[in-house]
C-alpha cells in the first residue's frame, strides 16, 4: 500500500500546478458571469426593459451619477440641476415656500424658468431635498430616480430631474397644487371632500397600484397611505415617494424576503410577521386607505377610545353589515352619498383587508370594481336631482315661541291675562323655572319659507366639488307672495 501510494504520487500532477489550473477556471468563470450580467443590462436596454437597483450595483456597469437618465430606459430624460439653480428656483429655499417635511426631508415648491433648461417648459415644481439626518438615505434617494426616471403613468408623479452634488441629494417633481390626500381629508378647517371626489382619488390611486404590480418586472410599492398619494388641481391622484418600493418576485419565487419597513396601521399583518412581501401586500395598504376615505378616520389614532384606536380592527367588522353602513360613514357626508355604492366599496374594503393574502383582489380586479361603481346614483343621496334648501323670508316676521308652544308676541291671543299671569308665575317662582321663560326656539311657519331649487349647485356638488358655484341658472317659489 506504501508503494502504491508513492506511485500514485509520482504519476499526478503536482500540486502547485493543481492549484493553479482550478484558480484559472474559477476566474474564467466569474468573467462569464461578469459578461453574461453585462450582456443582460445591454439587452434590456435594446428592448426597453426596466432596470432595477441590483442592475447598477455590478461594478462591471458604467455609472456616471452626474447624468443618471442615459443608464435609465423606457422613461422620460431627467433634467439635471445645480444647488445654485435650486436656490434660484426656491427664493433660497425660503421658508414661505416650504410645502412639508417627511422621512426623506423637506419639500419646497419652486419655479423653473423656460430658460433655465432648454426644452423644459416654464412651470411650477416641488423640490424634495434629503435630509442626510433623518430616516431615509442614498439608497432611497437612488430608488427614486431608478423607478420614476422610468416608469411613466397618468397616477405616479412625475420626477423632472435630480441634483447630485456633494453632500446634495435633491428630487424635483411636477407640482401638485392640491397636496396630498391626508390634509384633504383629515386636516381641520378644510371643506369636506364629497363623495365622488374620494371615489375618483380612490379609484386614480387603484389604477397607479394596478400599473405597478402589472408591469413585465412587477413594482411592489410597500408604502401606500395618505401622505403618499398626491393631488392635482382636478383631484387627480398620482402615487408618489418610491425610497421604499422593491422589485416584485422573478421567476417561480412567490414573494421577496426583506427587512420591514413602512408605516404602523398600512402594513399587511403577513408582511409584518414573516417579512414575506407581495403585491397583495399593498392591495392590504389599499384597503386601509379606502378605509379611511369611507370612514374619515385615520389609520391609527391613540386619542380615539381604546377599542377604536386600530380603525382596521374597529370596522372590518361590520363592513358586511348594510345595517351597520351608517356607524362607519364619515359624518361629515351627512348622508351625501350612494348607499349601495357605499355598501359595494366597503365590501371591497373588507376584501382587501383579509387577514390572508390570497382572498384579497388583485388590483386589476380592485380598479374593475371601482369602475362599476362611479355611475351609482341613489334616490336618497339627492332628492329629484335638484339641491333644495330653505332660507328665511326676509320679509317675514320671526316670532319666539316658548316651550310650551305659545307664541310670545304682539298678536291678539297673547294679551291680556294670560299674559300677565305668566309673568307673574316666573316672577313668583324664579328658582323653580331659572331661564325657562328665556329660552325660545325660532319657530317659522311655511309661509315665511322661501325655497330654492338650484340644479346648478347640485351638478356642482354632485360633481365633487371640482366645477365652480355658479349664479342659480333657476328657482321657484313655493308661492308667489310669502
Amino acid at each position: 500500500m506504501i508503494c502504491g501510494c508513492s506511485t500514485n504520487r509520482e504519476t499526478s500532477p503536482l500540486p502547485e500546478f493543481e492549484e493553479m489550473m482550478m484558480n484559472e477556471e474559477a476566474e474564467e468563470e466569474e468573467e462569464d458571469k461578469d459578461k453574461e450580467k453585462e450582456k443582460k443590462v445591454l439587452k434590456q436596454t435594446a428592448s426597453f426593459t426596466r432596470l432595477s437597483l441590483s442592475d447598477f450595483s455590478n461594478p462591471k456597469v458604467a455609472l456616471c451619477m452626474e447624468d443618471i437618465s442615459n443608464s435609465l430606459v423606457g422613461g422620460s430624460k431627467l433634467y439635471v440641476f445645480s444647488f445654485a439653480e435650486l436656490r434660484v428656483m426656491t427664493q433660497n429655499f425660503a421658508r414661505i415656500n416650504l410645502l412639508g417635511e417627511g422621512g426623506f426631508g423637506p419639500v419646497y415648491k419652486g419655479f423653473v424658468d423656460d430658460k433655465l433648461k432648454p426644452g423644459l417648459k416654464a412651470q411650477p415644481v416641488a423640490v424634495k431635498s434629503l435630509d442626510l439626518e433623518g430616516l431615509q438615505g442614498h439608497k432611497e434617494w437612488m430608488a427614486e430616480i431608478i423607478f420614476l426616471g422610468q416608469l411613466q403613468h397618468p397616477h405616479l408623479v412625475k420626477l423632472i430631474g435630480y441634483c447630485y452634488e456633494e453632500e446634495q441629494r435633491v428630487l424635483i417633481y411636477e407640482y401638485m397644487p392640491r397636496g396630498s390626500l391626508e390634509n384633504q381629508l383629515f386636516r381641520r378647517y378644510t371643506a369636506t371632500l364629497p363623495w365622488s371626489t374620494r371615489m375618483k382619488i380612490a379609484i386614480g390611486a387603484a389604477r397607479g397600484l394596478a400599473f405597478l404590480h402589472e408591469t413585465e418586472k412587477p413594482v411592489i410599492y410597500r408604502d401606500f397611505k395618505t401622505s403618499n398619494i398626491l393631488l392635482d388641481s382636478d383631484y387627480t391622484a398620482k402615487l408618489s415617494d418610491f425610497g421604499l418600493a422593491k422589485d416584485g418576485p422573478e421567476g417561480e419565487e412567490t414573494h421577496v424576503i426583506t427587512r420591514v419597513m413602512g408605516t404602523q396601521g398600512y402594513a399587511a399583518p403577513e408582511y409584518v410577521m414573516t417579512g414575506h412581501l407581495t403585491t397583495m401586500s399593498d392591495v392590504y395598504s389599499f384597503g386601509v386607505v379606502l378605509l379611511e376615505l369611507l370612514t374619515g378616520k385615520r389609520s391609527m389614532d391613540d386619542a380615539r377610545p381604546y377599542r377604536e384606536q386600530s380603525l382596521v380592527e374597529w370596522a372590518r367588522p361590520m363592513l358586511k353589515d348594510p345595517n351597520k353602513l351608517d356607524r362607519v360613514m364619515d359624518p361629515r357626508l351627512e348622508g351625501q352619498y350612494s348607499r349601495s355604492g357605499a355598501h359595494k366599496a366597503a365590501l371591497l374594503a373588507y376584501k382587501c383587508l383579509s387577514h390572508h393574502p390570497k382572498p384579497r383582489p388583485t388590483m386589476t380586479n380592485v380598479v374593475a370594481l371601482l369602475d362599476s361603481l362611479q355611475g351609482f346614483q341613489d334616490e336618497d343621496a339627492f332628492a329629484s336631482g335638484t339641491f333644495v334648501y330653505i332660507v328665511p323670508n326676509e320679509n317675514a316676521t320671526v316670532r319666539p315661541v316658548s316651550d310650551d308652544g305659545k307664541g310670545s308676541g304682539s298678536g291678539a291671543d297673547e294679551e291680556g291675562e294670560g299674559k300677565r299671569s305668566g309673568d307673574s308665575r316666573r316672577r313668583r317662582n324664579p328658582r323653580q323655572h331659572g331661564n325657562r321663560g328665556l329660552r325660545h326656539r325660532i319657530k317659522l311657519p311655511l309661509s315665511h319659507l322661501v325655497t330654492y331649487s338650484d340644479p346648478t349647485l347640485y351638478d356642482t356638488f354632485s360633481n365633487g366639488g371640482d366645477s365652480p358655484v355658479s349664479t342659480p341658472t333657476s328657482f321657484r317659489k313655493p308661492k308667489e307672495q310669502l
